[in-house]
């Protein structure tokens, strides 16, 4: 969906803008191409997709590349003394890239290390959380982040498996999706969400977006624009929540639950509902199909004491 960010974005010659979400620099290079005396800042927790992202953007001078998470959007910014921005881009989940190598772990379809970082130096693998999460949180997680229904049963033969040291590969995870499932003809659905929610889990996903999106809302200017592109149920509804409240008035009460203060609408939403893949670019490229894209507008700061 480059050409709907773009449009979305509203890039201007000489504005300052955040892709947040780097990758392999393929939107990051398209907003450089739109500048003139303005500036891009390209960031990326995957210490790959920086490098790959540096290699594409280093005939972009008004550009530059940041190995960081967006959800620390506000320090990156002061680091680069940048204090206001004309738009952000985050374009959440995993990239194409990280599946499509089995040594990362992200994909079932080969068999790799049960990694699954989106920052290999940072925070435990895939197989280090297994190793440390109880049955419950694990439940709760294949259900909360992967929409898996049998998620208990599941749950119970994975950890099994982990506690047997049989829990360390790719296909050691899916292999033990299948069994528990082994009445269901042909590849259970639940291998590729049972991964999805561990992946997410492994990253924190949801929590860094929240934190991003907060980041993203302080820094724009008035009239900057937030455009975020979601590829599932549990990261759109974040967006979606995050979007709906910041663009009503936001009240804060005291301790007896009278009003202390009211803030105007810090959103404006220039498109009410997310905007999908063409059917060309969903028939080009599959796994477009789910994306969603939100969009917002920042609003002029507006408080009223009581």
């Amino acid at each position: 969906m480059a050409q709907e960010a773009l449009h979305w974005l509203a890039i201007r010659p000489d504005g300052t803008y955040v892709d947040a979400t780097a990758g392999a620099g393929g939107h990051s290079a398209l907003i450089a191409a739109l500048l003139d005396t303005g500036r891009l800042v390209s960031l990326d927790r995957d210490a790959t997709a920086v490098a790959m992202a540096g290699e594409r953007l280093k005939n972009f001078p008004q550009a530059c590349v940041v190995h960081a998470n967006y959800s620390d959007l506000n320090q990156v910014l002061r680091d680069e003394d940048i204090h206001g921005v004309d738009g952000v881009l985050i374009d959440a989940g995993v990239s194409s890239m990280q599946i499509d190598r089995a040594e990362r772990g992200f994909s079932f379809q080969e068999d790799g290390p049960l990694d699954m970082r989106m920052d290999p130096g940072s925070g435990p693998s895939a197989a280090e959380w297994l190793a440390s999460v109880s049955e419950e949180a694990l439940a709760a997680a294949l259900r909360d982040l992967g929409d898996v229904g049998p998620a208990r049963r599941i749950a119970k033969v994975i950890l099994e498996r982990q506690r047997a040291g049989r829990m360390n590969r790719t296909g050691d995870l899916a292999a033990a999706v299948r069994d528990t499932l082994d009445f269901v003809r042909g590849e259970p659905g639940e291998v590729r969400t049972v991964f999805q929610a561990v992946r997410i889990a492994v990253n924190r996903e949801l929590e860094c977006l929240r934190r991003g999106l907060e980041a993203a809302v302080d820094v724009l200017n008035p009239g900057g624009r937030l455009v975020v592109i979601s590829f599932h149920s549990g990261e759109d509804r974040v967006v979606k929540d995050a979007f709906r409240a910041w663009s009503r008035l936001e009240k804060e009460l005291t301790r007896d639950g009278r009003v202390r203060s009211v803030r105007g609408p810090r959103l404006r939403l220039p498109v009410s509902g997310p905007v999908t893949p063409s059917e060309d670019e969903a028939r080009l490229n599959p796994r477009a199909k789910s994306a969603k894209m939100r969009v917002a507008e920042r609003r002029a700061a507006a408080a009223i004491e009581e």
